[in-house]
């Protein structure tokens, strides 16, 4: 089958940040069929290149997580344009696969759709426009109303909507009655990523030889309210927990923020380091015991399904999530990690000790999270369940969707 599958913020191991659909269209043409993936860099002119069997092309669309909202408004609807256009190039796929976010490529879907009798999957990322309104980035109520009502018309014309938590699955289905949604949640790379004994190397690389080291790696953004993981080693540094170290591998529009808050509160137990490809994290993952996923607590956000979480399970890591909702309760119930109030800061130093004081403990509980990546998270077993779906073998599609 012919394949386009449209992602703006396409990324490669090499480039590093979110690799889902990387792995996606690398499956599907490994599987014989010809993909055609379109997403945006940020260069000057339209540009194609061959990665892993992905015909991938570039199409000139800057997008910085510093934009405001008109900024990133401009960047998702040039995309859309430059993208319709584009594919009017290319003789008719057999169908579309489009990745959210931002919404607004599913635009591209009901362009193909309508004008090209192209059937589309669409995979929802995060939920939108829900999460940017409960962030209080969208306040018109006519502009709510407009995309409430975009968003419900790319659900009902979507063969399928693929949801990456089951919160997600649940607030789509309640969205689009009867529509088919699947549960197919990010991937756990266990071919790349793997329980290792610490390096000296690495130890010395970061300075926590002989250090618990609690790493937080990827975006640092409003989003990611990074102020908790400040607060916690605020607290430990307080209450004299010196065996533990932080560490920070991260980019974003709130890293310099952060820093400086840092320096302003003299804490001496967290260290910045650049942020990292999916090769650098090696190392980082390497000397880290325990990796720490923030966000803002909102409503939204709980449902979330994010990389950096199921990279730390396959790096069998132990695994704290500041926010409560569905990765609370399968990291608690499979004993790989915990919910902390991210508001009781003292509370973390309580939880976390129990695991710098046991190293039984934490044995346990980083090999449970390896565990769990390899049984329910594999990245060969996510894109076995899209294959199905875009192959038509429901049977095979319900073998691999998780349940929960």
């Amino acid at each position: 089958m012919r394949i386009f599958y449209i992602h703006q913020y396409f990324k490669t191991p090499e480039e590093g940040g979110g690799i889902r659909s990387y792995y996606l269209a690398k499956a599907m043409a490994q599987s014989g069929h010809h993909v055609d993936l379109f997403t945006g860099y940020e260069g000057t002119k339209y540009k194609k290149t061959f990665v892993d069997g992905i015909h991938v092309h570039y199409l000139p669309v800057r997008y910085a997580q510093s934009f405001g909202f008109l900024g990133r408004v401009r960047s998702f609807l040039k995309f859309v344009a430059l993208v319709i256009l584009k594919t009017r190039d290319f003789a008719k796929p057999d169908f579309c696969y489009v990745s959210s976010t931002p919404l607004t490529t599913g635009l591209i879907g009901l362009y193909l759709r309508w004008h090209r009798q192209v059937p589309y999957y669409f995979e929802v990322r995060d939920l939108w426009p829900e999460a940017p309104i409960q962030l209080g980035v969208l306040k018109s109520a006519i502009l709510k109303k407009l995309l409430y009502r975009l968003e419900k018309t790319i659900y009902q014309q979507a063969k399928a909507v693929i949801a990456l938590s089951p919160g997600a699955r649940d607030y789509i289905s309640n969205r689009v009655p009867g529509k088919e949604v699947l549960m197919i949640p990010n991937m756990s790379d266990c071919g790349f990523f793997s329980k290792t004994e610490k390096n000296p190397y690495h130890k010395l690389q970061y300075e926590v030889s002989g250090k618990f080291v609690i790493t937080y790696f990827g975006a640092v953004g409003k989003v990611n309210r990074l102020q908790h993981l400040l607060d916690a080693a605020r607290a430990c540094q307080e209450q004299q927990l010196h065996d533990v170290a932080f560490l920070v591998a991260g980019e974003g529009s709130e890293l310099s923020k952060i820093k400086d808050t840092s320096e302003k509160f003299g804490l001496k137990n967290i260290r910045f380091v650049p942020f990292q490809n999916k090769y650098g994290l090696l190392s980082v993952l390497n000397v880290t015991d325990a990796v720490y996923v923030s966000f803002m607590d909102l409503p939204v956000l709980q449902h979330c399904s994010p990389n950096k979480l199921f990279d730390a399970l396959a790096a069998g890591k132990l695994c704290i999530s500041t926010l409560p909702g569905w990765m609370q309760h399968m990291l608690e119930e499979n004993h790989c990690g915990f919910y902390t109030n991210p508001a009781v800061p003292q509370d973390f130093v309580k939880q976390i000790a129990a695991f710098v004081n046991d190293a039984g403990l934490l044995e346990t509980y980083q090999n449970n999270a390896r565990a769990l990546a390899e049984e329910q998270f594999s990245r060969q077993q996510q894109a076995a369940a899209v294959l199905a779906l875009i192959e038509g073998k429901p049977a095979e599609v319900r073998a691999y969707t998780l349940p929960v």
